[in-house]
């Protein structure tokens, strides 16, 4: 369940981070809602994880994991540059998520 609320969460993240980028700096109004509305939902599954896992863990999983696949969905859906600085940075927080998550 925790894993679940963990996954949630860091998809209702990414969701407002995309509406963010559509709000183009908070002048667009629906835009604003949606990242309001998500963020809350994001923050809400987050506390409900530090409940059953340790804050610092979960925290740093749902905080990389949003950092690599907002990364992700800005190279395939926002036109965002690939450098190979880039992908060697996601691989970095790849190893990180699994070295907190499987050598803690």
């Amino acid at each position: 369940m925790k894993w679940l609320l963990l996954l949630l969460g860091i998809f209702f993240e990414i969701i407002a981070l995309v509406f963010m980028k559509k709000s183009e700096g908070f002048t667009k109004g629906i835009p604003i809602f949606f990242v309001l509305l998500f963020y809350s939902l994001a923050l809400c599954c987050l506390v409900l994880v530090i409940r059953k896992m340790d804050t610092s863990v979960a925290y740093a999983i749902w905080a990389s994991s949003g950092i690599l696949i907002m990364a992700l969905v800005g190279v395939i859906w926002l036109d965002e540059p690939v450098t190979i600085v880039k992908i060697i940075s996601m691989l970095f927080i790849v190893l990180g998520v699994i070295g907190l998550e499987f050598f803690d």
